[in-house]
């Protein structure tokens, strides 16, 4: 057929709405329009490059070149390879306006890429690699090098991937829609990592916007928020010894004290701006002083990629991407592989209960409510104005199930502390009535995210055996760290808010009303071992009015800091697993500014300098002491020895370990000290004195009693020894009885 024939064929193939869908960027499916097409004998193939002046066709079995026709003005070309096979393999020879050029593989020139399992897989709602498949992945299909793009938009009429590698142009690299599955791909050869891209969604209403990966490994924050292609396969990981060890970990009968931070806050480089610190810089800076201060976990409050600093993190818009305010992906890695060779622990906060409304974020992905619910009264949350994600949706669940298993297996963190659980169980969490959909039984119970939830610890406890999921839940839900099998919601831990309610109620109080409000410090007891417990004074008591911890406390300021330091030891004796926000461990006296960094300054203070050396020997003691930890979660492990002297405002009880070691733990509440006081005593023997918040090291007055006592075999309290103790003032005391000689 002569050529001027062939081309009269092809436009008349090429039906002129169809062609005109697509130069509009309209079309659902440009495979159709674009790429190598049989015609007969002849391959047609066609290119859209409205940057090109001139294209041609290069053969790779011969070597000829044949140039294509610009047969539309746009920038659509066309080529007719004669007698060649359909999968004749062919390179482009693209000469631009500006007179560069470039040979590439032609995008349109592959078949399907994702395999029907993986599809399968999404679709149940069950596909625990998902990263692996969706987002941006350098790969190289039949030798050529580039990168493989997929979303998921199942209600969009066209998806393209835009970036700095096409002019941003949506017309140039639009997807593949995967028939039923409402995925969408591409494999761009050519280009590389750091290439800046977003996906253009064209609506079924016609509406165009760019969003940006909800897969993207790296992206940038801010007012600047597209997607860049990284890497994820290069880093050399030297934890291995750690990642063995923590396979055989009991975390609920090991000791555990996290220190938690906010890494654009606890330290910046004031005379370069008041400059965050790096990953690299927090690895040399901050890791030293977590090792040095006896913690062994940091918890890191939300490192996804967040675009408002006043969020603090809690509003992610990249759910797979560390921020890039502290650095790159490995830089991160870098950081917790330090922690790991350091032996410290790196727990992450997660955000799986809502997400902001951003324009280039989750919200009406594909001009649907995707993500979230469509109806305002389960899908938006009115206390943050963000969006509900639905969790009656596989595609949805897997996406955060995956997301989770992602930071455990290709970041190595030891720990997921899950925020705001309570707003996920319940339905009517924050509105009035009227507001709030009931579940099919007619209750307030979210069914579908108890569910979640569920499988959500299930899966991670399975695929990562040592881990810990922690619940910030502040309800009386039962079980929420209680196995799944057993009727729980399956966390490893749960924070005590209660605990931290009641007690820093208790401490704010003048210390001559406390007689009244014993109650509040007792109370917590009753239900200490419901749960797998995590004592907090967390980020959120230090913020929006409530003052620092130093500033809550009644009296003068020396009265203010023995409150703070008896506070402190008494934590630590109460059961339960241990977590300070930064800043608390040295007495800031104002509250926590996300934009500052801390007050570092108040060190040259004796008294701030003395609150932070008993933190740390209070974290030293707690780890070589197995009573203060291994039986946390059981009434074994405690026993009151007096809580009824709220005249005094005293208790008195006792720490065991399964060994049968004993502390005795005495707290005097009031300015008054209280020389002899008389106290039950667990057995006869010596009792040294390894606590006592008034010694003058840590800025007190050095009331305590010589190094230890000795019970005498007078009986008190129901028990036939006893002790007579010198308690200080506002102080806590331990004390550690000593095994017997075996000598004479």
């Amino acid at each position: 057929m002569p050529f001027s024939l062939m081309k009269r064929f092809d436009i008349s193939v090429l039906m002129t709405d169809e062609l005109r869908a697509f130069l509009q960027g309209a079309h659902p499916d440009p495979f159709r329009i674009l790429g190598p097409h049989r015609l007969r004998d002849d391959v047609l193939v066609r290119v859209f490059r409205p940057d090109a002046r001139e294209v041609s066709i290069k053969l790779d079995n011969n070597g000829s070149v044949i140039p294509a026709e610009k047969i539309q003005g746009d920038g659509l070309f066309q080529a007719t390879l004669e007698k060649c096979p359909r999968d004749v393999p062919y390179t482009l020879k693209i000469k631009r306006w500006d007179g560069s050029e470039q040979i590439t593989r032609d995008p349109y020139s592959y078949g399907v890429i994702m395999g029907e399992v993986d599809v399968h897989l999404f679709a149940e709602g069950q596909h625990w690699r998902l990263y692996e498949k969706f987002g941006a992945h350098l790969r190289k299909i039949d030798n050529d090098t580039g990168v493989y793009f997929a979303v998921w938009a199942p209600n969009a009429q066209r998806v393209s991937v835009v970036g700095d590698f096409n002019g941003w142009d949506g017309r140039v690299h639009a997807m593949r829609k995967l028939v039923g599955s409402g995925i969408w791909e591409l494999f761009i050869p050519g280009i590389g990592e750091n290439a800046h891209y977003k996906f253009e969604i064209r609506t079924a209403s016609g509406a165009i916007f760019l969003k940006g990966d909800p897969f993207a490994f790296f992206s940038q924050h801010g007012k600047e928020t597209a997607s860049l292609v990284y890497d994820l396969s290069r880093y050399g990981w030297a934890d291995g010894a750690w990642m063995e060890a923590r396979r055989s970990k009991n975390m609920p009968g090991s000791p555990l004290s996290i220190y938690e931070v906010h890494l654009g806050s606890w330290r910046r480089k004031a005379e370069e701006g008041n400059r965050f610190l790096s990953y690299l810089e927090l690895a040399d800076t901050l890791l030293p002083y977590v090792v040095e201060m006896g913690y062994t976990h940091i918890e890191l409050m939300p490192v996804a990629e967040h675009p408002f600093e006043g969020s603090w993190g809690y509003q992610v818009t990249n759910y797979y991407a560390p921020t890039s305010r502290f650095g790159k992906p490995d830089e991160f890695r870098h950081f917790i592989d330090r922690c790991h060779q350091a032996g410290i622990g790196v727990i992450m906060d997660w955000v799986p209960a809502h997400f902001p409304k951003d324009a280039h974020g989750l919200a009406e992905f594909d001009g649907t409510d995707l993500y979230e619910h469509m109806d305002p009264r389960q899908g938006e949350q009115p206390d943050w104005g963000t969006l509900v994600f639905n969790f009656g949706r596989n595609e949805v669940r897997n996406f955060l199930i995956a997301n989770a298993l992602f930071w455990l297996d290709q970041y190595h963190i030891d720990g997921l502390r899950v925020d705001a659980v309570a707003s996920m169980l319940y339905l009517d969490y924050s509105r009035q009535q009227g507001q709030w959909i009931p579940n099919a039984f007619g209750g307030r119970e979210n069914l579908d995210a108890v569910y979640f939830l569920k499988r959500f610890n299930e899966v991670c406890y399975e695929r990562f055996p040592g881990i810990m999921t922690i619940a910030e839940e502040s309800t009386a839900w039962p079980g929420v760290s209680r196995p799944t099998y057993l009727g729980g919601l399956g966390f490893g831990f749960k924070w005590n808010m209660g605990w931290m309610h009641d007690f820093l109620d208790y401490m704010q109080l003048d210390p001559i009303y406390r007689r009244f409000h014993q109650g509040n410090i007792t109370f917590s007891l009753i239900y200490a071992f419901q749960e797998h417990f995590i004592l907090v004074l967390s980020h959120d008591e230090v913020v929006h009015g409530k003052r620092s911890l130093l500033s809550k406390m009644p009296g003068d300021v020396w009265q203010k800091f023995a409150n703070l330091r008896m506070f402190y030891a008494w934590m630590y004796g109460h059961p339960g697993k241990k977590l300070v926000f930064m800043g608390g461990e040295f007495g800031q006296w104002r509250e926590w500014n996300h934009d500052a960094s801390l007050d570092w300054g108040l060190l040259r203070s004796s008294l701030h300098d003395g609150v932070r050396r008993l933190v740390q020997h209070l974290n030293y003691l707690y780890k070589s002491e197995p009573a203060l930890w291994d039986l946390d979660d059981t009434y074994e492990g405690f026993e009151w020895i007096d809580f009824h002297d709220a005249e005094n405002s005293v208790v008195a009880w006792i720490r065991k370990s399964r060994e049968g070691e004993i502390i005795l733990f005495i707290v005097n509440a009031t300015p008054v000290v209280r020389y002899n006081y008389h106290i039950g005593a667990p057995a006869t023997g010596f009792y040294r004195e390894i606590i006592n918040t008034d010694a003058e090291t840590y800025g007190g007055g050095n009331v305590g009693n010589l190094g230890g006592i000795t019970a005498t075999d007078e009986p008190w309290q129901g028990r036939q020894h006893s002790l007579y103790v010198n308690l200080p003032p506002l102080a806590t005391v331990a004390l550690k009885k000593q095994k017997e000689s075996l000598a004479g």
